[in-house]
């Protein structure tokens, strides 16, 4: 018998998007799959929308507000699959992007590899997504994957991933008491589970760019900075507990410098704390510097107020890109023979 695959989705004020999400799911080729969405205590239509598509193998659930790691921990609980697919409501898969690594996974003949997929962010068009590979994007070790994860500043989504029940059990829950990076630290012990990872190119993942809004946005979430914190502390243990060596310093020191410009220098004593870990590796920080584009706002209008301006401006760009792409989505949605409300980005 083929192995069943459960699809979890945990939701949360998500209307705008789960149906497509959950098109994207139901489409899949793979023929044994199970379909959990957990609607953690939104305030819209989100799980009215989520059960509009309820069937045997389609399962809703609406609890109280727990955050991502709850609700997935929720999901988790719920499912009976062989593989688990994590998928978060706004983004989408190929249709046969569950297939192709399963299919990947059983040549390999080792539950305890992870496969991998590409992914591209996209506004509502997944034909204008555009897929730039990394060095993330091979076959690797743990101890590789996360030297290069730390030191290059890359990361892969939760839905490239498809993971074994017997991986997913042995990293154990998602840590809810993190409001930041959660995915992140999950899957580095995720990593630490397995015996490496297997990139299967066919497979390929849509990540939606939405709005400053959403959960992995740090904006002054002084909660989001303590989680994001912790989070580095862990990923800085979790890559020494696979090697003690000076290129695993050097990349936790990349990874410090990376992130330190989050926190500078709206929070300090963040900062002042990244110091300190920098200085237990055996180097030291350099205060983010701006581009040479923008550095002479700096001696204008100071450092924080040139940051907020740059975040203004950004947010103000993405904006006007997303309404276009909308309008151009809605456009060749109306051409599609299918018509907009079967519409199915993923598919095209």
């Amino acid at each position: 018998m083929k192995p069943l695959v459960s699809i979890l989705i945990p939701a949360y004020n998500a209307e705008k998007w789960i149906g497509y999400t959950l098109e994207s799911a139901v489409n899949q080729t793979w023929p044994r799959k199970e379909i959990i969405v957990v609607d953690d205590g939104s305030g819209d239509r989100t799980a009215e929308v989520a059960r509009g598509f309820a069937t045997k193998d389609v399962k809703v659930v609406s609890t109280e507000n727990h955050g991502l790691s709850g609700a997935q921990n929720n999901a988790f609980k719920l499912c009976q699959g062989d593989f688990v697919q994590l998928l978060d409501a706004d983004d989408l898969l190929s249709p046969d992007k569950i297939e192709k690594q399963v299919v990947a996974l059983q040549e390999v003949g080792d539950r305890r590899i992870l496969a991998s997929s590409p992914w591209a962010p996209f506004y509502f068009r997944t034909n204008r997504a555009q897929f730039v590979p990394n060095s993330l994007w091979q076959d690797l070790s743990p101890l590789e994957w996360l030297l290069r994860k730390m030191g290059e500043n890359l990361h892969m989504g939760n839905f490239t991933w498809l993971v074994s029940r017997e991986i997913a059990e042995a990293a154990g829950p998602w840590d809810e008491s993190l409001q930041y990076d959660q995915d992140g630290e999950y899957f580095c012990r995720v990593l630490l589970a397995s015996r490496g990872t297997r990139f299967v190119p066919e497979g390929r993942a849509y990540y939606r760019s939405s709005s400053s809004n959403r959960v992995s946005y740090i904006g002054n979430s002084g909660k989001k900075m303590e989680s994001l914190l912790r989070s580095m502390r862990l990923h800085i243990q979790y890559l020494q507990s696979l090697e003690n060596s000076d290129r695993v310093r050097q990349a936790s020191l990349k990874y410090l410098q990376s992130w330190s410009i989050a926190c500078y220098p709206e929070a300090p004593d963040i900062f002042a704390e990244l110091q300190a870990m920098a200085s237990q590796l055996g180097g030291q920080l350099e205060p983010p510097r701006l581009t040479w584009k923008i550095a002479w706002m700096e001696l204008f209008l100071g450092r924080r107020a040139t940051q907020r301006t740059l975040i203004a401006f950004q947010n103000k760009r993405a904006s006007l890109i997303r309404i276009w792409d909308k309008a151009m989505y809605e456009w060749e949605s109306r051409k599609a023979p299918s018509g907009h409300a079967n519409y199915d980005p993923a598919t095209r």
